[in-house]
């Protein structure tokens, strides 16, 4: 896949903080994608995710989790402000301003859908490799291949 090439992401967030409802009653149905305290989410947003990228906006610490709503990466990578807030659940003492370690980006809702939950992913044999079904997998960030991504999309559709 050249750079130039959409990629496609599953990004996890608690409905308590951020549901797919609230993307969109965002201005410009835009919020930022903060509290991302992983290394290996972060570098993906910051060294892989471009603008444009398709979104899963995946609902996690629920009833029933799985995907909510499309979304695509809006842009504007920056530091995460959270981490220096020492009023924020996401405060963190060792990084400073001059030196950053967590990012945040924005994140635009673009459509709430019916939740595709874990249990009916599980059920297509096309989406079994799909790094957020795999055993042990807790990333928030993940990039979803292209041929999982227009299966979902075609679920999606026939939603109606």
């Amino acid at each position: 896949m050249n750079a130039a090439s959409p990629r496609y992401w599953l990004m996890k967030n608690e409905p308590d903080d951020y549901a797919i409802d609230h993307a969109l009653s965002a201005p410009d149905a835009t919020i930022a994608w903060d509290g991302v305290r992983n290394y290996q989410a972060r570098n993906f947003m910051r060294d892989d995710m471009q603008v444009g990228d398709g979104v899963l906006y995946w609902h996690s610490s629920c009833a029933e989790p799985g995907i909510y709503g499309i979304a695509r990466i809006a842009g504007q990578l920056r530091p995460d402000t959270s981490q220096f807030d020492p009023q924020s659940k996401y405060y963190d003492p060792k990084s400073k301003p001059e030196a950053p370690r967590w990012l945040m980006l924005d994140v635009q809702a673009l459509r709430k859908i019916r939740p595709i939950t874990v249990a009916a992913l599980r059920q297509y044999p096309e989406l079994q490799e799909m790094r957020v079904l795999q055993k042990g997998n807790r990333l928030s960030i993940t990039p979803v291949d292209e041929a999982h991504w227009r299966f979902i999309m075609d679920l999606v559709k026939a939603q109606g």
